[in-house]
C-alpha cells in the first residue's frame, strides 16, 4: 500500500475574491472538500494499528487513548493546547478583537476562535465581525416557554441543572429535529441544520446565562440588557450586571474595571472552547449527538457533565481554597506558611486545588494567560490577597508536590487563576463560574458537532468487558508470553 499523502489544494480556492466579507457558513462550506477528502484517504488504512488497549487503560478512564476523531484542538502534555495547530499566544496576536477595543490590552472575540476552529483559518475582522454581528441578532431574543420554564425552576437549584433543563427545552425548536422527523432531509444535508442549531444556541447563551444568573442573584429582575451592536462577551458581561452602560453595574465598578472585566470574559471564553475531545463535557456532546441527537440535547449533555466536581466545578474550589488559606496565614508572601499549610493538607489526604492536570506535565498555558491578564493590570490586583497568593502558589505549591511525590504535574492548571480572577470583580456566587465555564466550552464540541455531520461519522459504540473476560485475556496473554 503506497504511503499516505493528504490532497493538497491551493488555499486561494477558501478565500472569495468578493467585495463581500463570506459568512462564516461560507467559509465552511468552502473547507468540505478538502475535508471530505482527507477522511475518504485515511478510510483506506481503517485496519492499521495506531495505539494499544492496556488493562490499565480500561479500569483507569480511557487515559491517553487515541479513539477518537477531534479536529479543532490538540493537546500534548508538554507544548498544552493547540488550537487549529496554534498556541493560544498566537491566537492573542492573531485573532480579531472587538470593534469597539479600547486599548491594547483587549482580548481577542471568542467569536473570532469559533471561526478558527470551524474552517481551520484566521478570520479577517471583516468576517469576524460579520459573525460578531450574525450572533448578535441570533440570540437577541429568548423564546418566551424558555424564560417561563427557568422562572418555574427553584432558585435554589443548581445553575448548572437550570442551564442543562434549558438548553434541553430548546430542543422543540431544533430545526434538524422538525426536518428529520418529517423526512425532508438526506445524510448529506444534515450538517446545515446542525449548523444552524448550533450557531442559535452559542447565540442565545449571554441570554440564558443572564435570565439564571438574575434568578438566582436579583429576584428574576434583570441586571443588563441585551446590546444587538456588541459582541458576545460583551452581553453575557451586561447580563451579569458588570458592564458601564446597558446594565446595572451591580458592584460599582469604574469604567475601567468593567472593561476589563468584559475582557476578562473574552479571555476565558476565549481560551475555554475546547480541550480536545476527551474531556467529560466534549466527550459527552459528541457521543449524545453521534446518535443524531440534536445540538440542543447533545450540549445539555456536555453541560451536565461539565457541572461535576472533576471537571467543571474546579475552579470554585479553588477559590473557597484560596479564602481558607488567606485566613490562616500573616502573608501571601509568607513561603513558609502557605508550604506548611499545603503539607498538612496533603497529610490529611486531600489534593491541593488547582495543581495537576490528567494530560499535562508542564503549567498549563490557560493559566500562564490567565496571569499575563494579572500583570497587565498592576494596580487592579496588587492589593488583593487572594490574587496574590494564587500568584505566589504558582511558585510554593510546584516544590511542595514535588517534595510529596505523589503528584506526575506539579504545576497550576487553569482552575488556579480563572476562578479568583471573577471573585475579583465582584462574581461572589462561586457555582455561576461554571455557568461562564459552559458558555466557552459550548463553541468546541458543537463546532465539532457540525465536521461529524458534515463527514458522516458513525454512531459511538465501543466495546466494554466485564472482569471475567478482562482475567480471561490478561491469563491468555500471559501463556502467550512464555
Amino acid at each position: 500500500m503506497p504511503p499516505f499523502r493528504p490532497m493538497k489544494l491551493c488555499r486561494s480556492i477558501t478565500r472569495s475574491s468578493t467585495a463581500r466579507p463570506r459568512s462564516l457558513k461560507e467559509a465552511v462550506e468552502q473547507a468540505i472538500p478538502l475535508r471530505r477528502h482527507e477522511l475518504k484517504e485515511l478510510k483506506a488504512y481503517s485496519n492499521m494499528q495506531i495505539d494499544s488497549i492496556t488493562v490499565g487503560s480500561i479500569i483507569g478512564g480511557m487515559r491517553n487513548n487515541k479513539s477518537m476523531l477531534w479536529q479543532g484542538t490538540t493537546l500534548d502534555p508538554f507544548n498544552g493546547i493547540k488550537f487549529q495547530g496554534k498556541t493560544i499566544q498566537e491566537c492573542q496576536q492573531l485573532l480579531p478583537c472587538s470593534p469597539d477595543k479600547q486599548s491594547k490590552k483587549t482580548e481577542f472575540m471568542p467569536e473570532s476562535m469559533l471561526w478558527l476552529l470551524m474552517t481551520g483559518e484566521i478570520p479577517k475582522k471583516e468576517e469576524a465581525f460579520g459573525l460578531m454581528h450574525e450572533l448578535s441578532q441570533r440570540g437577541k431574543t429568548l423564546p418566551p416557554f424558555v424564560e417561563h420554564i427557568i422562572d418555574s425552576l427553584p432558585r435554589t437549584m443548581h445553575p448548572m441543572t437550570q442551564l442543562a433543563v434549558a438548553l434541553a427545552s430548546l430542543n422543540s425548536s431544533s430545526t434538524f429535529c422538525k426536518n428529520y422527523q418529517d423526512g425532508v432531509i438526506g445524510k448529506e444535508d444534515y450538517w446545515h441544520y446542525i449548523f444552524e442549531d448550533a450557531l442559535n444556541l452559542i447565540a442565545l447563551l449571554p441570554q440564558l446565562v443572564g435570565k439564571i444568573y438574575s434568578n438566582v442573584t436579583n429576584e428574576g429582575m434583570p441586571l443588563g440588557y441585551f446590546n444587538p451592536d456588541r459582541d458576545w462577551s460583551y452581553n453575557i458581561a451586561s447580563l451579569l450586571g458588570m458592564t458601564y452602560r446597558d446594565s446595572v453595574n451591580k458592584r460599582n465598578l469604574t469604567k475601567e474595571q468593567c472593561d476589563d472585566f468584559t475582557d476578562l470574559v473574552r479571555l476565558y471564553c476565549g481560551i475555554h472552547v475546547d480541550h480536545e475531545g476527551g474531556n467529560v463535557s466534549a466527550h459527552a456532546t459528541h457521543l449524545v449527538g453521534s446518535a443524531l441527537s440534536d445540538p440542543y440535547l447533545s450540549y445539555s449533555a456536555g453541560v451536565m457533565g461539565l457541572a461535576g466536581p472533576l471537571h467543571g466545578l474546579a475552579a470554585q474550589e479553588v477559590v473557597r481554597f484560596l479564602v481558607d488559606m488567606a485566613a490562616r496565614i500573616d502573608s501571601p508572601d509568607n513561603e513558609s506558611q502557605v508550604s506548611e499549610y499545603l503539607w498538612a493538607l496533603l497529610n490529611s489526604g486531600k489534593v491541593v486545588p488547582g495543581y495537576g492536570h490528567a494530560v499535562l506535565r508542564k503549567p498549563d498555558p490557560r493559566f500562564d494567560a490567565m496571569l499575563r491578564f494579572v500583570e497587565a493590570r498592576p494596580q487592579e490586583f496588587q492589593g488583593d490577597r487572594y490574587v496574590q497568593l494564587m500568584r505566589n502558589l504558582s511558585k510554593y505549591a510546584p516544590k511542595v508536590l514535588t517534595e510529596h511525590g505523589k503528584t506526575k504535574n506539579p504545576f497550576p492548571n487553569v482552575d488556579s487563576a480563572s476562578g479568583v480572577l471573577f471573585y475579583h470583580y465582584g462574581i461572589h456566587d462561586l457555582l455561576f463560574v461554571t455557568v461562564i465555564f459552559a458558555c466557552s466550552r459550548a463553541i468546541g464540541p458543537l463546532t465539532q458537532l457540525v465536521w461529524d455531520r458534515i463527514l458522516g461519522l458513525p454512531i459511538e459504540r465501543p466495546k466494554s468487558v466485564d472482569m471475567a473476560t478482562l482475567r480471561r485475556l490478561v491469563n491468555q496473554n500471559l501463556r502467550n508470553a512464555k
